[in-house]
C-alpha cells in the first residue's frame, strides 16, 4: 500500500471527528490529530479504533500513545501490518 493510499485511508477514517475543516483539507504527514485537526482525545481512542477495524491489526497502548500525528500513524499501521 502507497503513503498516499494510507493517507486516504486516514482520511475517510479521522473525517467525522474533526472540528478544522481547514486543516484536514490541506492533510499532511506532519499533520496533528489534536492542535491542527481539534480531535479530542475521547474522539483520538475512536480513530485508533477505526484504524485498528479498517486495517484488521491490533494496536498496543504504547503505540496508541504515539500516534498523535499523520506520520506516526502511518508508521504504526505500517509496520503492524508487516508483523502480520
Amino acid at each position: 500500500m502507497s503513503r498516499e493510499e494510507t493517507i486516504l485511508k486516514l482520511k475517510t477514517i479521522v473525517k467525522p471527528y474533526i472540528q478544522n475543516e481547514e486543516a484536514f483539507e490541506s492533510l499532511t504527514e506532519s499533520t496533528d490529530f489534536i492542535n491542527d485537526l481539534k480531535i479530542n482525545s475521547a474522539n483520538l481512542v475512536d480513530v485508533i479504533l477505526d484504524i485498528e477495524e479498517e486495517y484488521d491489526i491490533v494496536i498496543d497502548n504504547q503505540s496508541m500513545e504515539r500516534m498523535l500525528d499523520v506520520k506516526s500513524a502511518m508508521e504504526i499501521i505500517e509496520t503492524k501490518l508487516s508483523e502480520k
